[in-house]
């Protein structure tokens, strides 16, 4: 082991990126180098406020850290991710890991062949409800997710965060890499519908997979309710269980001689964020293997991007 500090950078420090500065910078694994936006107002700010230096560019950036996390469009993902490859930095590039499953690929290739480590923010695989999943060796048989949030507030001179791409992509991402993480099987067929409402691609979605294993899953995501909720259950031979994402809650439901028993599930909750990037800044010190590596979040965009051919093939 050593303790030695792991210099990181944020490039794109908007609403969620601010979040990970600040998480950086309360990370005793970590120091928070600087940022970099294209706005440079909103990089002094937040560089300000977490006692860091806001840079000028990119590279700028690039020269001073080790890691750095990409918090940009999903649509400059390939291009500001290659970008710190080329230059020998390890990545967390927030979910989904590009806007193609070719861009996608590119990126897993380039950090191969770099041997940089490339970790992708699926941020729910560090909930502390999915360790209880985690524990189970049975192979589910049927999964039901759904995954619901208001519609993005309006920014200027850019579209509402997330929309430059359909709720497959923004949103019920997070789901498909959770289950294929869980059902560990290839996909056998998909029926998936949707409609766009207040974007140019698909507000809200629902998939139905059957995989070789027989497992089946049922995916629901809109980015037009307005509530929030993201929730998810997983049946097995003899029990199910139901997890609340959002609450860190969950309950287990068994079959036994007498009927069905329900027991609550002990979750230590904490902040799923803060656990992401502390993996993602232990495997930049110790050279492990990411959690959710570039080539598993390429299978889930490969996954998504299917959905969203499926999804148009049968509006048009």
């Amino acid at each position: 082991m050593t303790d030695r500090r792991v210099k990181v950078g944020v490039v794109g420090v908007g609403s969620l990126g601010q979040a990970h500065a600040r998480i950086y910078s309360e990370l005793s694994e970590a120091e928070l180098v600087g940022v970099f936006d294209v706005d440079r107002k909103q990089a002094e700010k937040i560089a300000t406020q977490y006692k860091t230096t806001p840079y000028t560019s990119i590279d700028e950036l690039a020269s001073k850290v080790e890691a750095v996390s990409v918090v940009v469009p999903t649509d400059l993902h390939r291009k500001v991710g290659g970008q710190l490859i080329e230059k020998g930095i390890h990545l967390l590039v927030e979910k989904p890991i590009a806007a193609t499953t070719s861009e996608a690929e590119e990126l897993v290739r380039l950090a191969q062949e770099k041997k940089i480590i490339l970790q992708v923010g699926h941020v729910e695989r560090f909930n502390p409800v999915l360790s209880f999943l985690d524990r189970i060796k049975t192979r589910p048989r049927f999964i039901e997710a759904h995954r619901l949030a208001p519609y993005p507030p309006p920014r200027a001179g850019l579209l509402p965060r997330g929309t430059e791409v359909s709720v497959v992509l923004d949103l019920m991402i997070h789901d498909l890499e959770v289950i294929l993480h869980l059902v560990k099987s290839p996909v056998k067929d998909i029926r998936a519908v949707g409609v766009p409402v207040l974007s140019r691609s698909e507000d809200i979605a629902n998939v139905r997979l059957l995989f070789e294993s027989g497992c089946v899953a049922n995916v629901t995501a809109s980015r037009i309710s307005p509530e929030k909720l993201r929730k998810i259950r997983v049946f097995f031979e003899d029990a199910y269980v139901s997890l609340d994402y959002q609450n860190q809650s969950g309950e287990i439901y068994r079959k036994g001689l007498l009927g069905i028993s329900r027991d609550e599930i002990p979750i230590e909750k904490g902040e799923p964020l803060a656990n992401e990037l502390r993996s993602f800044v232990g495997c930049v010190a110790h050279r492990d293997e990411p959690v959710v590596s570039g080539e598993h979040a390429a299978e889930a965009l490969k996954l998504a991007a299917e959905i969203c051919q499926r999804v148009r093939e049968g509006a048009s």
